[in-house]
């Protein structure tokens, strides 16, 4: 006779650890005190209120900001160190101006090359940035120009950046503000495909609370620099909790619909 065993399930792994983050800009705290681990493998969704303290935690983590506490990473292959060996980011917006001549190929050449692009993009790194393209369903757009996409478009580009090589951990600045419904879904679902597929695991700021209801695993939710509460999406996107982070303004979160 066999037995049937129970299957245990392995303990989620914390990528990254935050531990009593504090982070002063211009003499004003922004963070205060900020406990979070963001679990491997899955889409963590950071909300809250503007001026909240979200970007400044995002960039804290890639070091952009000077902050007492800690921030323990526990990726790459030497784990010995405490710093990321493969973290993207796809910034809020993009740092140069959109409306320079150049082409799709030319904008991701300026970040992969180590020569000017007006010297040209040899043939190895354009079939390089075609692949890249191609995993964010932006096969055709090698020689587009950059004036010429549609806000998805850019930030689906940027996302094909992001993710080359692939990184252990994605960070994203409220990647879908600014474009329609439509192509914030199909933004939402590529990420989502990305975390299966590949495994990588996300934290994103946003504030499209359907989208993340959808596709978020957990939620940080940020009111005046503290973690006012978190968890899985089923728990945190209620209207009384909700309520604790954006205050009884409903306006906040007018576009959701919960299920």
């Amino acid at each position: 006779m066999s037995l049937s065993l129970p299957v245990v399930e392995a303990p989620a792994r914390t990528l990254v650890g935050i531990h009593d983050l504090h982070i002063e800009l211009g003499g004003r705290v922004v963070l205060d005190g900020v406990n979070a681990d963001v679990l491997a493998g899955q889409i963590t969704a950071l909300i809250g209120l503007n001026g909240s303290g979200k970007t400044t935690l995002l960039r804290a983590i890639i070091r952009e900001y000077p902050f007492r506490g800690e921030i323990r990473f526990h990726c790459g292959h030497d784990h010995s160190q405490p710093n990321p060996q493969h973290v993207g980011y796809v910034p809020q917006r993009l740092n140069i101006d959109a409306k320079m001549p150049l082409t799709v190929r030319d904008l991701l050449a300026l970040a992969l090359q180590r020569w000017p692009i007006f010297l040209g993009t040899s043939r190895k790194l354009t079939l390089r940035i075609q692949g890249m393209l191609d995993r964010v369903g932006m096969t055709e757009s090698l020689n587009v120009p950059v004036e010429g996409l549609s806000g998805g478009q850019l930030q689906r580009v940027l996302l094909a950046l992001a993710i080359e090589p692939q990184p252990e951990l994605l960070l994203l600045d409220e990647p879908a503000a600014g474009i329609d419904f439509k192509d914030q879904q199909r933004f939402y679902e590529l990420l989502a495909n990305l975390n299966r597929q590949i495994g990588v695991t996300i934290l994103l700021v946003s504030h499209e609370l359907t989208m993340v209801s959808k596709h978020a695993h957990h939620i940080l939710c940020l009111r005046d620099g503290r973690i006012q509460c978190q968890g899985p999406p089923g728990e945190i996107l209620k209207p009384e909790v909700l309520a604790q982070t954006f205050g009884t303004d409903m306006q906040q979160f007018q576009h959701y619909h919960p299920h």
